[in-house]
């Protein structure tokens, strides 16, 4: 399982890699292998505001349906289009092709509270 050291990480598995001022946020690869194969990933329009902690969006698997829950407050600026048509790709490269939406947070400092690639590491082995 592939843990990235440069990114933040919610109790939700979503990753979040801060780009200046805005945040890019997709589903770890943790996740990815428990959902199985993806065969739909439902994002907000941009401009949508998000609210941390609450439903952004949804991917769909072989096996099930799953939220996708939002690492910070803030205003959607852009979602990725190419996995309307490619969701294999949260499987085949969950941190890389497979982003999900870039935000635009109300308040960046919320990415403080989420937790470290050592934290999360910790989390998913208890999983």
């Amino acid at each position: 399982m592939s843990i990235p050291k440069d990114l933040r990480y919610s109790q939700d598995h979503e990753w979040v890699k801060v780009e200046g001022d805005k945040i890019r946020v997709g589903i770890t690869d943790f996740a990815q292998s428990e959902l199985g194969d993806i065969v739909f990933v439902e994002l907000p329009e941009t401009g949508d505001k998000v609210e941390a902690g609450q439903p952004f969006g949804s991917v769909e698997s072989v096996k099930t349906v799953s939220e996708l829950y939002a690492p910070v407050s803030g205003t959607v600026v852009e979602i990725n289009e190419e996995l309307s048509d490619s969701p294999e790709f949260v499987n085949e490269s969950p941190y890389e092709k497979a982003w999900m939406i870039v935000v635009e947070p109300a308040n960046i400092t919320e990415v403080d509270s989420l937790l470290s690639p050592e934290q999360y590491e910790e989390m998913t082995k208890e999983d």
